[in-house]
C-alpha cells in the first residue's frame, strides 16, 4: 500500500510538460507508419517477391504488382502498421539485403 501510495504522490508532482511527452512517445509510436522497399541493382524479380510473400504476407500478384513498382518507381509501401509491428518485417528484409525503411 505504501509503494502505491508514493506512487501516486510522485505523479502529482510531474510538470505539465512531463505528461505532454510521455503522450506524444506513446503518440508517435502507436500511429501507423509505413514499410517502403527501395529499388536496388542486386536483387532479382523473383526474389523480391518471394520475400514480399514470405516477410510481408502478400500474394503473388500483390508482391508481383509491388515489385514492378520499386522497379520503375524506385520505392513502393509494402506493409502498414505501428512502428513496434513493422520492426520484424524491417529486419527481416535488412538481413536479405533489401533496402527498407520504415517511415
Amino acid at each position: 500500500m505504501h509503494e502505491l501510495y508514493t506512487r501516486n504522490i510522485n505523479s502529482t508532482f510531474m510538470s505539465q510538460e512531463q505528461h505532454q511527452f510521455d503522450y506524444e512517445s506513446s503518440e508517435l509510436l502507436e500511429e501507423n507508419k509505413s514499410l517502403i522497399l527501395f529499388n536496388d541493382d542486386h536483387n532479382t524479380f523473383d526474389f523480391v517477391i518471394e520475400t514480399l510473400i514470405d516477410v510481408c504476407e502478400h500474394d503473388p500478384l500483390q508482391a508481383e504488382q509491388c515489385a514492378l513498382i520499386v522497379h520503375y518507381k524506385g520505392k513502393c509501401q509494402v506493409k502498414s502498421g505501428t512502428h513496434n509491428e513493422l520492426k520484424a518485417s524491417f529486419r527481416e528484409m535488412s538481413d536479405r539485403d533489401l533496402t527498407v525503411a520504415i517511415d
